[in-house]
Formats: structure tokens, sequence, C-alpha cells
């Protein structure tokens, strides 16, 4: 299935859904040739929050890409109190929305330590770069740590040097 992190971002913005780019695609808009197959955000974790999500994918026939019934997307109040991450592929690819981020903590802690990028469909929060150094030391995996050379690398450049856009 592709993935078209540009469409289901510009569908979140679209939808006011309150998120911070985080993980690969950060890494990607920070300037590196990250390689990645998914779209990590993560989301305030609120009853309106998630239903703006789910107004964001209608129509891509998301589920629950975790579940082995592929249990589509359908939030109640109820559930809405009870999730911290939901894993979805959609008709756009994989969304992985997590509401909380290692080495970080919750969407408001991100958040702070996010910063604004202008992209084609919009302005969108995004973990900077000394956040998502600290993630990716703080989550230690062995894909976050060859991550990491290329994010220390582009930190250590001169400041003339801009990151690539999504």
């Amino acid at each position: 299935m592709p993935q078209d992190d540009r469409a289901l971002l510009a569908r979140l913005n679209q939808h006011q859904v309150d998120f911070v780019i985080v993980g690969g695609v950060a890494c990607v808009l920070h300037g590196t040739s990250y390689v990645t197959y998914d779209l990590d955000v993560c989301i305030r974790l609120a009853a309106g929050n998630f239903y703006r999500i789910e107004a964001a994918l209608e129509g891509l026939h998301p589920y629950h890409r975790l579940s082995g019934k592929k249990l589509p997307l359908e939030l109640t109040d109820e559930l809405c109190t009870r999730l911290k991450n939901m894993y979805l592929q959609t008709d756009l690819g994989t969304l992985d929305c997590l509401g909380e981020i290692a080495g970080l903590g919750d969407y408001e802690k991100v958040a702070g330590h996010s910063i604004s990028m202008k992209l084609p469909f919009g302005d969108c929060r995004v973990l900077s770069l000394d956040a998502l150094i600290a993630s990716k030391e703080a989550a230690n995996r062995d894909k976050d740590w060859r991550a990491l050379r290329f994010l220390r690398a582009i930190k250590d450049r001169p400041k003339s040097e801009e990151g690539s856009k999504i």
C-alpha cells in the first residue's frame, strides 16, 4: 500500500487535529535521508481531537492495524477516554497516533518542544531537532540509533543549510 504522508498531513491539518509530527517524517523534515514507512504523530488525548482524526480519515477505510480482525475506526465517547495510541492503516498509508513520546512526555510537553514548519499544504508543528534527538535516544532501538547519526550531523552543520521538505 503506498504511503502518502502529504495527503494524510493535509487531512489532519484541514480538520484542525492537534498533532505534532514526530518519528521518521520529522527526521526527513529536518533534512535526513531517513526512510520511513509510516507517519507518526503525537496527538492530544481528548475526545474532540479523536473525533477530528476520525473525520480527517473519512472515506479512507481506516482500521486498527494491530488488531488481527482489522477492526474499523469507530469511535465512541467511552473508547476515547481509554485510548492512549491509535495504530491505523488507511487507503493513504499507515498513521500512528501516539499519546506520548519516549524521553519527552505527553502531547503538551511534545508541543512545547516543537517548531512550526511551512509545508505545501499549510503550517504544521514538528518536533524540534534537539527534542527529536532526545526522543530517539530514549527509544533506544536499532533504527533510532541509525537515525541519530544523521540527526547529530545535521545539528552540527552550518546554520545556512536548510532541511528538506516533505
